[in-house]
């Protein structure tokens, strides 16, 4: 794809501009809602799809380079796409030309100046993603940082008549703004004091930092940047934004977003720092381990289905970080083959999660405009009322369940082989977590199937569990024409990595070589086996696996269609010994999710409220809250209500009181000069 005279940074830029004119054309068009959702989200839909083809496009091509009219005075912005930034907007492309299109369905029934808001918000929401992942200087990724937090914050309170949805934005953007103070000195750290001219990425790398500093300079993007992925103990406002903000904001927040922040600790740590400590690696580790542990507990005892989706991503990012941990700590002792693998999986799982989490974000958008519902504990049955929908979600769930041939087997299969081949290393602290460390792993892969057996089973399985949907007799209805599109488009992209993982390693080594200097290499043999290192100890064929899965299949249906006899005898179904079945009998998410909340209970706040043997109207009522917020953040909120008390005592209304405190500063002021 050579078009003389232009670059791909070219086409990426054209992009985001069309994202940008899209946004407004939007606002311009509030009062024809019809052509937002039938020309302006599809048209934006095929500008996410012409991004991704940018970003395949550009992986194989030298990095290319810009300096932009715009900034400040001898600040202008730059923009740089090389290997690192193009598989990232392949994965915004991908992942939002389906969310967007799904948007056209979604939001059909949002009227007036609200879609026009929104659908300015939202372009402008995808625009400054794309310019996050371009930036080549500080100020210049600061304010696409800046500019997706504001976006995504107002796209997250859409429903601000809600006092909970408020709530959570505002704790959204506070947690943003001070991850972005933690990524903003961070990069005053590798700029190093020298100079205006210094605040490229261009100098940053040909800074030579003392250890010292470097490790500062980490510490503070691991902080900034987990703040704004949900690493644990900065996840708090993640199980509250993700619920608020409609769902395919949901889909692009969880799917989209959190991946700039495994952008931005990708780009810091090994391209403009250059050398990495071994520690750096085992803190990372760790504190994915903690972060993916900590997140799939909690998905298993939720009852609201956007909640468990929403830490769920906190377990997925949890395994990136543990994947890029392994990355840093190889990468320290030279094993640049086992760094390759460990980036190689954490760069598929990014990808891989960008699809199979929208796709479940989106497919409970629908749920939540069939039913009115988010509780679980009130749905059942939605397979029969549903069924695009229920057949859709499924390949999500079984491929964010890590089940082969789908694409979250491939990315978990590829980390774990990179714990199990890994080789004797000089620390032998290290050498004894490894193991510790793949354990947790294989935990947190089982638990992660057992949330997704739960939140499928409840919501399409079984008989309906609650009242008549909304406020009327109206069954629940299957997503409409655009809305399966979106959904069936990111099934699809979750078939097809699973099912071609040898194509996406291929892609994925020239961004490995860019960071690590090394790529699986011929890890394949021919199209058919993956194998990490060697075909002898390792493989895997996914194409020989789905053939015999439909094999065994076949077999059984021939099987039995060659001895039936043709005999038929109708009865009722084995009733359990109950003769009257009511939905009332079935598992409920609470109960579901009660052999988790026991075995775990240390790391729960739990309240409950049980009735007695004498209750005419027994009710039980169960709630699992995190301890990390009673421990860490509301003491910060009471003691910042104090201050705020204390300083209110200044604020009488009285002119000559601030007169006097003018006076009163001056006069000290004047005493010390």
């Amino acid at each position: 794809m050579d078009i003389v005279g232009v670059l791909p940074l070219d086409v990426a830029g054209a992009a985001i501009v069309l994202w940008m004119a899209l946004g407004l054309l939007g606002l311009a068009l509030q009062r024809s809602p019809h052509l937002i959702i039938n020309v302006i989200f599809p048209v934006g839909a095929i500008v996410s799809l012409a991004l991704a083809a940018t970003g395949l496009w550009a992986l194989g091509e030298a990095a290319s380079y810009a300096i932009l009219p715009l900034g400040l005075p001898d600040l202008p912005f730059h923009l740089r796409l090389d290997p690192l930034s193009a598989f990232f907007l392949i994965l915004l492309g991908g992942a939002s030309f389906g969310v967007s299109l799904f948007s056209a369905g979604y939001f059909k029934s949002m009227q007036g100046n609200t879609l026009g808001l929104l659908c300015l918000e939202y372009h402008l929401f995808l625009a400054s993603m794309a310019l996050v992942l371009l930036a080549d200087d500080a100020y210049m990724f600061m304010v696409a940082w800046e500019a997706m937090a504001l976006s995504s914050y107002f796209l997250v309170t859409t429903d601000h008549n809600v006092p909970d949805i408020r709530k959570a934005g505002y704790l959204y953007l506070l947690i943003a703004h001070v991850g972005a103070i933690g990524i903003l000195l961070s990069f005053g750290v590798m700029q190093g004091g020298h100079g205006i001219g210094a605040y490229t990425f261009a100098a940053m790398r040909e800074a030579h930092l003392t250890g010292f500093w470097a490790s500062v300079a980490f510490l503070l993007a691991l902080f900034g940047f987990g703040a704004k992925a949900g690493m644990l103990p900065l996840h708090v406002w993640l199980p509250e934004a993700h619920p608020a903000a409609p769902s395919p904001v949901s889909a692009l927040m969880s799917g989209v977003m959190l991946k700039t922040a495994i952008y931005g600790i990708l780009r810091v740590t090994f391209d403009l720092l250059g050398e990495q400590q071994w520690w750096w690696g085992v803190l990372a580790l760790a504190l994915g381990l903690i972060t993916a542990i900590f997140g799939v507990m909690f998905a298993a005892v939720q009852g609201d289905m956007k909640r468990l989706l929403a830490y769920s991503s906190i377990e997925n990012i949890g395994l990136l970080l543990v994947g890029i941990g392994l990355a840093i700590i190889f990468h320290v002792y030279g094993k640049d083959a086992l760094a390759a693998l460990s980036l190689t999986a954490a760069l598929y799982h990014s990808l891989n999660h960008a699809f199979f989490k929208s796709l479940l974000f989106i497919g409970t958008g629908s749920i939540l405009h069939a039913t009115g519902e988010r509780n679980m504990g009130r749905m059942g049955g939605l397979i029969h009322h549903m069924p695009w929908v229920a057949a859709l979600m499924l390949v999500g769930v079984l491929s964010i369940s890590g089940l082969p041939p789908f694409n979250g087997f491939v990315s978990e299969w590829l980390l774990l082989q990179a714990f199990l081949l890994s080789p004797g290393l000089p620390n032998s602290y290290i050498n004894m977590l490894i193991p510790v460390a793949a354990a947790v792993i294989a935990l947190a892969a089982a638990l992660a199937a057992y949330v997704m057996v739960k939140f499928y089973g409840i919501i399409f399985l079984g008989q309906p569990r609650g009242e008549a949907p909304k406020e009327s007799n109206e069954q629940p209805h299957d997503a409409g024409i655009w809305e399966r599109i979106g959904l069936g488009w990111l099934a699809l992209v979750c078939v097809g990595l699973g099912l071609a993982p040898v194509f996406v390693v291929h892609q994925l080594d020239l961004v490995t070589k860019v960071l690590v200097g090394r790529g699986l290499g011929n890890a394949a043999s021919g199209w058919l086996f993956l194998a990490p290192v060697d075909i002898e100890r390792a493989s895997y064929s996914p194409v020989y696996f789905l053939l015999a899965v439909l094999g065994v299949m076949l077999v059984t249906a021939l099987t039995v269609h060659r001895f039936y006899h043709g005999r038929l005898r109708r009865g009722p179904a084995w009733d359990c010994g109950y003769p009257a079945q009511t939905s009332r009998m079935q598992d409920t998410a609470e109960g579901f999710g009660q052999p988790i909340r026991r075995i775990f209970e240390p790391f729960f706040r739990i309240e409950s409220e049980l009735p007695s043997a004498f209750d005419t109207h027994p009710r039980y009522h169960g709630r699992s809250d995190d301890r990390l917020w009673y421990a860490l953040y509301l003491p910060i909120k009471r003691i910042t209500e104090k201050l705020s008390s204390w300083a209110s005592l200044l604020q009488h209304g009285r002119i000559h009181l601030y007169l006097t405190y003018t006076f009163v500063t001056l006069v000290v002021l004047l005493a010390f000069v």
